[in-house]
């Protein structure tokens, strides 16, 4: 049986509970709006069920990726094959005290609304960011000066040993110093972990002067960076002593487009898709910015975001 009949069979209620669809376009689940068909596409909506998948997937022998808001992906245009698994409904928030739980798929910008409704400080920096929590603490996410480790508290994730489902739990619990935070980096990545919650740990403030500190970032985010088009956010990571837009800039690269991928002429660390870009053109213009720039300032250039597919390899 192929992936899409053994999960028809073997996961009927789930089916019935219309968590599983199939063949389902990936490009309308990421920021850049490019990505072929995931053969399997699950949205649970409980972490239990999410669990189930997870531990359904390495008995089975599937291959899977967890999804969330797509803001810092390229899919392939052939799509992927497995299971994608969506957290976008696993978005429950709550508050206690100064403490704010927030699961997985909660997006940022509703975070940040939540603790400024709630007269809570220390989030401001990442409203502007388009992504989820759980994407959030895996690539220890920031902007403005600020980070996700600067505010995180703890979170639980799930182990990568789910085969061991039956006589342990899978789920962990990290302290604030066990994500091992670095420059868009964290444990996670490292340890393959999933991640579920996480609590945040914020200040008491006005809330009218958060609104407006959250303001003031959402208006310089619109005036430097290219909102207004598809994009994966930064797509290079900063290399030591220099800015990477300026880099390219100073290449001679901005505008330059293969396809309907182009560098942007707001900011040049971002690529933009001007409307039909596929990954193949996205990939090729990294490629072309990455010798561009290693050829005249011997500046190698590291991606940040994640390539998933064919044309990763």
């Amino acid at each position: 049986m192929n992936v899409k009949e053994i999960v028809s069979s073997k996961l009927t209620m789930l089916n019935e509970e219309n968590i599983i669809k199939y063949d389902v376009p990936l490009k309308d689940y990421c920021s850049f709006k490019i990505g072929g068909p995931a053969e399997v596409f699950c949205v649970p909506k409980t972490q239990a069920q999410l669990i189930e998948l997870m531990a359904f997937c390495l008995r089975e022998n599937i291959s899977y990726f967890i999804l969330g808001k797509g803001s810092n992906l390229l899919i392939s245009d052939q799509g992927l094959t497995g299971m994608v698994i969506s957290t976008s409904a696993l978005n429950k928030i709550t508050k206690d005290e100064n403490y704010i739980s927030a699961f997985s798929g909660v997006l940022l910008k509703d975070l940040c609304e939540f603790a400024q409704e709630h007269g809570l400080s220390g989030l401001e920096f990442a409203h502007g960011i388009p992504g989820s929590v759980g994407g959030a603490v895996y690539m220890n996410a920031g902007a403005y000066g600020g980070e996700i480790k600067d505010v995180l508290y703890c979170s639980k994730c799930l182990s990568p040993q789910l085969s061991l489902l039956e006589s342990t739990n899978p789920i962990i619990h990290l302290k604030a110093a066990d994500h091992c935070f670095a420059y868009r980096s964290s444990a996670l990545q490292v340890q393959g972990l999933i991640h579920l919650s996480s609590v945040f740990k914020l200040k008491q403030q006005n809330p009218a002067e958060i609104l407006a500190k959250m303001d003031d970032f959402k208006l310089q985010r619109w005036d430097k960076q290219p909102m207004d088009l598809p994009s994966a956010g930064s797509v290079f990571k900063r290399p030591e002593g220099y800015f990477t837009g300026k880099l390219i800039d100073d290449c001679g690269l901005r505008g330059y487009r293969i396809g309907d991928a182009a560098v942007s002429n707001k900011h040049c660390g971002f690529i933009v898709n001007l409307g039909n870009a596929t990954a193949k053109d996205v990939l090729q213009l990294i490629r072309y910015v990455q010798q561009t720039v290693y050829s005249r300032f011997q500046v190698k250039l590291e991606t940040e975001i994640r390539v998933l597919g064919v044309e990763s390899k």
